[in-house]
C-alpha cells in the first residue's frame, strides 16, 4: 500500500480558486452593469472573495478527506473499523496484563477459607490487579497461589518483576504477605490503525484454513497484537514453523508460544496434514563500544547534545532487533549518531554481521564513551 500513488477526488489548489472567483466576479460585473472592472490586490471586494475561496479551499479539503476514508490505505479510526466489517476483521481491543501471585498466611487455617474475588494488590502508583474468582484456600496450607489481572487495559500494569506487586490494598487479617512470583504482561493497548490496516489488508489469506505462508501469518497476527514480525518456514513436508517477535522487539514467554500454538493448531485453521512449531526466533548477540565527539559550535547545547546521542543509540539498538532476520549493520547506527548531533563516531562494535531468517541480533553489552567537542 505504500506504494500506491496518491488519490484526489477534488482538485484543492487555493490560487485556482481564488483566480475563479475574481474571473467570475469581473464577468458578473461587466455583464451586469456594461462595463468592466478589475479587481487589483488590496480592493476590498477582493479582500472579500478571497475569504470566500479561503472558505472553499477548506471544504474541498474536507470533501477529499471524506472521500478517502472509503479506501484502506487512507481510512483512520471508525472509518478504518467499518472497512473491516467487509472481510469480517474486528479490531483487536485493549488486554489486560496478568501475573501470577502468591499470598502467604501468617497460620495455617483449621477450615478451607476463601480469598474474594477483586481482592486488590498493587506495586504502587494507583495501579491494582486483582482476582477474577474467589480463591479457595484449603485447610492447613499456609500459602495459595493465583493469578491476578490489571484493573488498568494496556501496557500499565507490565515489567513488573517478581516480588514488586506486594501491597495488599484490601486488608485479610490472616494474610502476612504477598508477592508476585512471576512477571506481569499480556496487557497491550487496542490497535493501532496502522497495525489493523495491514491485518485488514491480508486478510482474504485467512478466507481458507491456513496453509498458505500468508494465512498463517493473518491468524497468527489476530490472536494478538503484540505480535511485531513473524517469519514462517517450512524445514520438512508437513511442518510449519513460525518464529514470532513482540513489539520493541521482546521475545515470547512460554506461556504467550503455547497460546499461539493452540489457536493456530485448531482444526477450524490447520490443515489436517500440518504439524505447527511456534517459537522465539535465535538470538545472535553484539557489543556496542562507541566513542563520539561534538562540535565545539555545540558546546552551549552539550548536555541536549549528549541525551539526544544517547537516545538515538538506545533506538538503534530496539530497531536492530525488531525485526527478524535483520543484519546487524553499523553504518545504520553510526547515521543515528550523527543525526543525533554528533560530528564523528569512533565505532569499534559493531561489525556487520548478516542475520539467518529465523535469528535476531540482541545487544549484549554496551560502551559509550563521550570523547569531547572538537573543531568543525
Amino acid at each position: 500500500m505504500n506504494n500506491l500513488p496518491d488519490v484526489s477526488f477534488i482538485e484543492a489548489d487555493i490560487d485556482d480558486i481564488l483566480t475563479s472567483v475574481v474571473r467570475e466576479y469581473e464577468n458578473a460585473y461587466f455583464e451586469s452593469t456594461g462595463e468592466r472592472k478589475t479587481l487589483y490586490p488590496g480592493d476590498p471586494i477582493r479582500i472579500f472573495l478571497y475569504t470566500q475561496a479561503l472558505r472553499e479551499f477548506q471544504l474541498r479539503v474536507a470533501m477529499n478527506d471524506a472521500a478517502k476514508q472509503n479506501l484502506l490505505a487512507y481510512a483512520r479510526d471508525e472509518k478504518l473499523d467499518g472497512l473491516g466489517k467487509f472481510t469480517r476483521t474486528p479490531r483487536l481491543e485493549a488486554s489486560y496484563s496478568t501475573a501470577m501471585m502468591k499470598f502467604v498466611l501468617s497460620n495455617a487455617r483449621p477450615t478451607d477459607t476463601t480469598i474474594p474475588a477483586g481482592t486488590r494488590v498493587s506495586p504502587g502508583d494507583e495501579i491494582y490487579f486483582s482476582n477474577e474468582e474467589d480463591v479457595k484456600v484449603p485447610a492447613g496450607n499456609t500459602e495459595v497461589e493465583f493469578k491476578v489481572v490489571c484493573q488498568g487495559d494496556g501496557g500499565v500494569g507490565n515489567g513488573f518483576s517478581p516480588g514488586q506487586i506486594n501491597i495488599l490494598v484490601d486488608p485479610i487479617p490472616w494474610i502476612s504477605s504477598v508477592e508476585n512470583t512471576t512477571e506481569s504482561s499480556g496487557g497491550v493497548n487496542a490497535e493501532e490503525d496502522d497495525d489493523y490496516r495491514e491485518r485488514i489488508h491480508i486478510a482474504p489469506e485467512g478466507f481458507s484454513v491456513a496453509g498458505p505462508e500468508g494465512a498463517y501469518e493473518y491468524f497468527a497476527r489476530q490472536f494478538s497484537s503484540l505480535i511485531e514480525d513473524l517469519k514462517l518456514t517450512s524445514p520438512n513436508p508437513g511442518e510449519v514453523d513460525i518464529r514470532v517477535l513482540l513489539q520493541d522487539g521482546e521475545l515470547p514467554d512460554s506461556i504467550f508460544v503455547e497460546g499461539l500454538t493452540e489457536y493456530l493448531s485448531d482444526k477450524s485453521r490447520r490443515p489436517l496434514t500440518d504439524f505447527v512449531s511456534v517459537g522465539a526466533p535465535t538470538t545472535v548477540n553484539y557489543d556496542v563500544d562507541l566513542t563520539y565527539y561534538i562540535r565545539s559550535s555545540d558546546a552551549n547545547a552539550e548536555s541536549q547534545v549528549k541525551t539526544r546521542i544517547e537516545q538515538a543509540i538506545d533506538d538503534y539498538i530496539i530497531w536492530q532487533r525488531s525485526k527478524i532476520g535483520r543484519d546487524i549493520n553499523p553504518s545504520e547506527l553510526i547515521g543515528r549518531v550523527i543525526l543525533a548531533g554528533a560530528k564523528r563516531v569512533e565505532l569499534t562494535s559493531p561489525i556487520f554481521t548478516s542475520v539467518a531468517s529465523g535469528e535476531i541480533a540482541v545487544n549484549d553489552l554496551k560502551t559509550v564513551n563521550y570523547g569531547g567537542l572538537e573543531n568543525e
